[in-house]
């Protein structure tokens, strides 16, 4: 019995391999890593550390109010949610549901651009991922996403707004306790209405052929300075829902950011983040009268640039496609405690004089 030929544990084309020898098989070697080197450089993966800070998990620029009746109507806007609340069946949530459970999938893609350009990158990067969400009551609520190789979390337990990244660890955020934005994506309509009931009618607007009713919400000052710090100041913070004046759903969410950014011998920038989700596939959960919206869109806009604007504005844009698997309510188990977050943190965030936002997506913006 002959001696059978070691196993060769590099890429090697056929003809090479017919031709044999030593030097072939370091020809083929190089070769292989010449050609990934090159498929590195042309299709360049965009950061999902990028993407994961800004569409995993952020939230709501405004709390929900505490206390709140879905039958009183004292302003256009609170017409407008009594035909919302009617639309999705929220007052039965409001009546006796204690907790909600929902799984849905992500698609998250970077597309980098500049101003004054019309191209972005010619074939960009997916990241698919899946997350899980446990709520009780608006202020209390905990997810896990995972996406392109990453895995973060974050929660609130009614007085801390937290979040985890591998990167960066365990962080709290102070200010006003908000809502996860992904519950106002047409997911949670009950918070949906408690957020929007405070809010400003501004007038009408064609959302993809269908006439709707805008409602305005603006963050407080007091609620920007507690959210800022000596580095980052947050100037404003608005958002905007679109009501479809016919079934009374609620169809597009917007809202944008300007923070003021300065490090020491540094000129001030500025950063704009726009989020747009377009809401899509409104059903009844099964076995229930609740109607939300299974599957939707939301776009980013980073806009970049100086006090001088003399480099210009550099904008990067990105988007989220999502699609929810399950809803269930009143899960067996799901008790307050399941919210309570790390000691550590919770220690931190009584002592810490740091800025009142995931300090992560500041640091993330330096890479865009």
């Amino acid at each position: 019995m002959q001696r059978l030929a070691p196993l060769m544990e590099e890429p090697m084309d056929q003809e090479e391999q017919e031709r044999g020898g030593g030097s072939i098989r370091t020809k083929s070697w190089k070769k292989w890593i010449k050609t990934q080197l090159q498929s590195m450089i042309i299709h360049k993966k965009p950061d999902a550390k990028v993407l994961l800070s800004v569409l995993g998990c952020p939230l709501f620029p405004v709390p929900p109010l505490s206390k709140m009746s879905l039958q009183q109507v004292s302003s256009s806007a609170q017409y407008i949610i009594q035909h919302f609340a009617a639309a999705t069946g929220c007052k039965k949530l409001e009546r006796g549901i204690k907790n909600t459970f929902v799984t849905g999938k992500i698609t998250m893609t970077m597309m980098n651009d500049l101003s004054g350009s019309a191209t972005v990158n010619a074939s960009p990067v997916s990241h698919k991922g899946c997350f899980v969400m446990w709520q009780m009551l608006p202020e209390k609520w905990l997810i896990e996403l995972v996406g392109g190789g990453h895995k973060i979390s974050a929660g609130s337990d009614g007085e801390i707004a937290w979040r985890y990244t591998p990167w960066l660890g365990d962080h709290a955020a102070k200010g006003a306790i908000r809502p996860l934005r992904r519950t106002l994506q047409g997911l949670d309509p009950l918070t949906i209405s408690s957020v929007f009931s405070s809010a400003q009618f501004v007038g009408e607007k064609e959302i993809n052929g269908k006439d709707c009713f805008v409602l305005k919400l603006s963050t407080d000052q007091t609620d920007l300075t507690r959210r800022s710090d000596s580095t980052a100041e947050m100037i404003k913070h608005v958002a905007f829902g679109y009501f479809s004046q016919k079934s009374g759903l609620l169809l597009c969410l917007e809202d944008s950011s300007l923070t003021r950014i300065q490090t020491p011998g540094s000129l001030p920038t500025y950063w704009e983040t726009s989020m747009s989700s377009w809401m899509e596939d409104y059903r009844a959960i099964e076995g229930s009268e609740v109607v939300i919206a299974h599957s939707g869109r939301t776009d980013v806009l980073i806009s970049r640039f100086v006090e001088t604007l003399k480099g210009g504005i550099s904008v990067t844009r990105m988007e989220e496609r999502w699609t929810i698997d399950d809803v269930a309510f009143d899960v067996p188990g799901l008790s307050i405690d399941c919210f309570i977050p790390p000691k550590e943190m919770k220690m931190d965030f009584h002592h810490q004089d740091g800025p009142n936002t995931f300090p992560e997506l500041l640091d993330e913006r330096q890479k865009l």
